[in-house]
């Protein structure tokens, strides 16, 4: 499949894991610039540890990952940060003690010299989830699931970078919570943003998504777009989620 667009992510040939051992082996795919892409795939797939990679996190042996212009291959993560990729990870890891909008602003630290672009940065936050703006002083603590999945999202937003990944953005969600968030990426989307998502739930994934890559044993196995699984039915890709 091509694309007029330019990447806002390449990643070829990508062999990364832990200590010796590769999780992942030989990954490529792109984000074109606006565009949402997915990894579909059962747990223990790499998914996950494809986020890791592009972050910095993990150690990866083999291959070239590209956001934009940069070749971030061999960048250390503060780097990668700085408004290069940023991540709301699983499990959303706030620090539930703080407040809400001191919660968002940690995802602005390398701008905090200029904080006109923080204030721009976090009125556009609570344009997007206006229940933040009402709780911003609000401990995390006390937030619901689907509100802190919101400030996870804020705080990614909020280091302004050139991809947005989302690692599992409707894990351990009510079905409400599930539609509010989705409706937000739907609305970053319209707003030009480039994402990547791990997901379990398909139909998030179909919804929000242009493209949809399959991993299966640190390998991605297929890819397929939302109407191929729309006029097949999700059997055509359980197959692999298992």
């Amino acid at each position: 499949m091509t694309s007029a667009r330019a990447p806002a992510l390449e990643i070829s040939a990508l062999f990364a894991g832990y200590a010796r051992f590769d999780v992942v082996r030989d990954i490529a795919f792109r984000v074109d610039e606006g565009e949402a892409v997915a990894l579909l795939g059962p747990n223990g797939a790499g998914k996950t540890t494809v986020l890791r990679a592009i972050m910095g996190l993990v150690k990866h042996r083999r291959g070239t990952i590209r956001v934009g212009e940069a070749d971030i291959s061999a960048l250390s993560p503060y780097r990668i940060a700085r408004g290069l990729a940023a991540i709301a990870p699983e499990g959303r890891r706030l620090f539930l003690d703080q407040s809400v909008e001191d919660n968002l602003i940690l995802g602005a630290f390398h701008l905090r010299h200029d904080k006109d672009r923080v204030r721009a940065l976090l009125e556009s936050v609570y344009g997007l989830f206006p229940v933040l703006r009402e709780y911003r002083r609000r401990r995390s603590s006390f937030l619901s699931g689907g509100e802190q999945q919101m400030v996870a999202i804020g705080r990614m937003l909020m280091s302004d970078p050139e991809v947005m990944l989302l690692d599992e953005p409707s894990d351990a969600l009510s079905p409400v919570a599930v539609d509010s968030v989705v409706k937000a990426l739907l609305e970053l989307r319209k707003q030009g943003a480039s994402l990547l998502l791990v997901e379990q739930r398909v139909d998030v994934a179909i919804r929000l998504c242009d493209r949809l890559y399959i991993m299966t044993n640190g390998e991605i196995v297929d890819e397929m777009s939302p109407e191929t699984v729309r006029r097949g039915g999700l059997g055509i890709i359980n197959k692999y989620l298992g």
